[in-house]
């Protein structure tokens, strides 16, 4: 006999797992399409990131609202969508007048706020006893390559190109792997 809890969670899992297979996937072909044109990446670099963060804003928005019920700092879920969205919208914006070493420096800062959002959201996810161990790993791993950006810009940009696009095809690995189990759970 189901429980009106599981009801919800089972109901909560249906109506999210689509945004960490798309997150997930996105996440993917970024990283792929970063090792496979290096040479190329490095004019695009900006262009893909903002775009990038564009995407990932708007789906974490999405997901944040429809967390709202079950999650009580949901709005650390939407803070890091809008942050996202609003990177994306400066990197378009000064696009491509700005110098990589300044399109390095915002990464390095959006690196830095989004891992600190989510080892937040890893500690929010501990407290309800969920699975919060590679959110956590994952946002340390994006405040360490964001102080090491900040502090050596012109000197990483490929260092940091393939940490993204590393951090892009394993995130967007688990991410998949993660919405493969939230839609088992949740059929």
């Amino acid at each position: 006999m189901a429980t009106p809890l599981i009801d919800d969670l089972k109901r909560l899992y249906r109506m999210t797992w689509w945004a960490l297979m798309l997150r997930g996937l996105f996440s993917v072909a970024v990283g792929v399409f970063i090792f496979a044109r290096p040479l190329d990446s490095v004019a695009a670099f900006a262009l893909v990131i903002a775009f990038w963060a564009l995407f990932v804003g708007m789906v974490d928005v999405v997901h944040a609202f429809q967390l709202r019920e079950a999650m009580r700092h949901w709005w650390v879920m939407l803070l890091a969508g809008l942050f996202g969205i609003g990177f994306g919208i400066a990197a378009l914006i000064y696009y491509p007048a700005l110098a990589l070493t300044f399109a390095v420096v915002w990464v390095a800062w959006w690196l830095t706020l989004t891992g600190c959002l989510g080892v937040y959201a890893a500690l929010q996810l501990r407290r309800l006893r969920l699975d919060w161990g590679w959110p956590a790993a994952f946002g340390t791993l994006s405040v360490i390559a964001g102080v090491i950006a900040l502090l050596a810009p012109p000197l990483t940009l490929a260092a940091i190109m393939g940490l993204i696009a590393g951090f892009a095809i394993l995130g967007g690995i688990v991410l998949v792997g993660g919405a493969f189990k939230l839609h088992a759970i949740a059929h």
